[in-house]
């Protein structure tokens, strides 16, 4: 198990850094999937992928605010 021997940094502190980074991504891929689904007009779709992005913004604010609490 590392445990922040290797990188530095505790588990939970990584795994908060991970988290952050991952909604973020999503954030920006949902952006492409949601502009394609408008693109070929296929409105449930678009709607599934941006419900999808607001809840990724969501979970990337949350974790921000962790780490600025926690760093």
């Amino acid at each position: 198990m590392e445990h922040g021997s290797i990188t530095g940094t505790k588990d939970a502190q990584y795994d908060l850094l991970w988290f952050t980074e991952i909604c973020l991504s999503n954030a920006l891929r949902l952006e492409t999937y949601a502009a394609d689904a408008e693109r070929d007009g296929d409105r449930e779709l678009h709607d599934l992928f941006r419900r999808a992005q607001t809840e990724s913004r969501k979970g990337a604010e949350q974790g921000k605010q962790l780490l600025r609490n926690r760093l």
